[in-house]
């Protein structure tokens, strides 16, 4: 399930991925032997063993004591400010408890009392840190007389908060290092402060464009592996590099864009919003979000707001509008556009949670006279649902269920009219919101994760009624997740006796954006492929089959 349907919350290509299991940089291991002082997208498992705060329970406890963005906030005399706290906090939450960064700091702020300027220092310093990781763990192991593996992992994180504020943001260097130093010896002790000052102030000696040449060389010292250079100085583990750059040829576009779709991943995205129509019009909720929110650029639905919270806007508190991806709102109104035969009564969304798409179909099932049932295998996300759809009317809501989408197509053959499936994936297309991600998923994650998808598409086509039509909709690019996945399927179905039509996705999408023509990739490709660097969105595929 993507990622974008919740509060969204960074420069150029890293030695963090290479050769990493699990994304987790080199030289950065944990483990015995330290000195010094005292890290998934949608895991079906894991969610189900979360708490509010998005730690993981049963995992093990946090370890420690007790392009350029964001200016610093006022400096204070005491060691160790609230907002650095706070984003060292969160960084230990991530590491030690399995913990979502987006989930862990907005309600650590707020008990806090942290919010203004130091609640945003505190957010790009959290995420921009989480995002550049491998990039600064690259830098620290030039920097540090130590061997990575060899800190302590509180002390590490310490080292990389300082890092992405020497090369990350506008912080005085000497503002960096000595708040820094100050947060070091308030969290972990004055004999790892002085280990902290040593390496800084080795870090602050060159620029970022200095260290980026160092430890591009470091990776590539024969100019010879172009990927090893794009993931450390990009900061993402190789294997995901590889990944991107074979789906960016798979959907038709250059192979030579991988730079740019880096950088995309490692800038904060913009807080997007959703008129759900029926309940606000766009331009009501645009004048709710005050002169400087902008109308989307693919969708009728969109308004992209500068920063600010979106709480707090009457629509989103009604639940009138929501906080959703442009591209999470193009593939939902794309399956509601899509040509079928005979009735359009009855729509299916088979992986509901947590509600952001299955509002939006609701909205529109409730003008066109249409019924929507929405599933979700999660009881915790059923709830999200039911609180995403609260401001739909009742009639447009037939039910609300926790099942597992792999049986709805036994269960109720043939039952529905349109069907949105979308699939639990690595989520490698929404890397930009889930800044920890990049690290923990693992190539491994895939078998596993295109079986689901694979169980779950063969429900779906059986769910659909012959003439009806399904979305096929991943926040990842992945060729495995995409374009196999459906492939598979569709041959699967017909050794089972059942014709499936792959539709012109394309077609439908174009007649919901104007512009998307001018973006699109040479050749017939049937399938869309958002892209971050491209259109703005998260890189979500949508294919789009209609049940012979």
């Amino acid at each position: 399930m993507s990622g974008q349907d919740a509060p969204q919350g960074g420069g150029r290509p890293g030695a963090g991925g290479r050769g990493s299991r699990g994304g987790r940089p080199p030289g950065a291991r944990t483990g015995a032997g330290r000195t010094g002082g005292g890290d998934r997208p949608r895991d079906d498992a894991a969610d189900a063993r979360r708490d509010a705060a998005g730690r993981q329970r049963g995992a093990a406890r946090a370890q420690g004591r007790a392009g350029r963005t964001s200016a610093a906030p006022g400096q204070r005399a005491r060691t160790g400010d609230v907002a650095r706290t706070a984003a060292f906090d969160t960084l230990r939450a991530v590491e030690g408890s399995d913990a979502y960064a987006n989930l862990v700091l907005p309600p650590m702020l707020r008990e806090r009392g942290v919010s203004g300027r130091d609640a945003g220092f505190a957010t790009e310093l959290a995420y921009g840190t989480l995002r550049m990781r491998g990039r600064y763990d690259a830098v620290l192991a030039i920097a540090s007389s130590r061997p990575l593996d060899q800190v302590d992992p509180p002390v590490l994180d310490v080292l990389r908060l300082g890092a992405h504020q020497l090369l990350g943001m506008r912080v005085p260097a000497h503002a960096a290092v000595a708040e820094t130093v100050g947060l070091a010896r308030d969290r972990v002790g004055a004999g790892a402060a002085q280990f902290v000052n040593a390496v800084l102030r080795r870090v602050s000696e060159r620029t970022l464009d200095a260290w980026l040449d160092a430890i591009g060389t470091a990776a590539d010292p024969h100019g010879t592996d172009a990927v090893a250079r794009l993931a450390v100085v990009g900061s993402h583990p190789a294997w995901v590099v590889r990944a991107l750059r074979e789906a960016l040829v798979g959907s038709g576009r250059d192979v030579d864009e991988v730079g740019a779709l880096l950088d995309a991943d490692n800038a904060p995205p913009r807080v997007t919003l959703v008129a759900r129509p029926g309940l606000v019009d766009r331009d009501d909720l645009a004048a709710q979000a005050g002169p400087d929110a902008e109308p989307g650029t693919l969708t009728p639905t969109a308004v992209v707001l500068p920063g600010g919270d979106p709480a707090a806007l009457p629509a989103v508190r009604d639940g009138a509008a929501g906080v959703q991806d442009e591209g999470s709102q193009l593939v939902t109104l794309a399956l509601a556009a899509a040509p079928l035969d005979g009735p359009d009564a009855r729509w299916l969304d088979l992986c509901a949670g947590p509600g952001g798409k299955a509002a939006l179909l609701a909205a529109l099932a409730a003008d066109r006279g249409a019924r929507l049932v929405a599933t979700e295998v999660q009881p915790h996300r059923t709830r999200l649902v039911r609180q995403s759809l609260r401001a739909v009317p009742a009639h447009a809501v037939e039910d609300v269920r926790t099942a597992d989408g792999r049986e709805v197509g036994d269960l109720e053959p043939a039952s529905y009219d349109r069907v949105l499936l979308d699939a639990p994936c690595t989520g490698l297309g929404a890397l930009r919101r889930r800044p920890e991600s990049r690290w923990r998923r693992t190539p491994e994650d895939l078998a596993q994760l295109t079986r689901l998808q694979r169980e779950l598409l063969a429900s779906a086509l059986a769910a659909v009624r012959p003439g009806g039509v399904v979305a096929y909709v991943t926040c990842s690019p992945h060729q495995a997740e995409t374009r196999l996945v459906v492939t598979d399927a569709v041959r699967a179905a017909a050794r089972a006796g059942t014709q499936v039509e792959i539709l012109d996705a394309g077609a439908v999408v174009a007649g919901i954006a104007p512009g998307w023509a001018a973006t699109a990739p040479a050749g017939e490709r049937r399938e869309v492929q958002l892209w971050p660097h491209v259109h703005g969105t998260d890189a979500m595929h949508l294919s789009l089959l209609r049940r012979l």
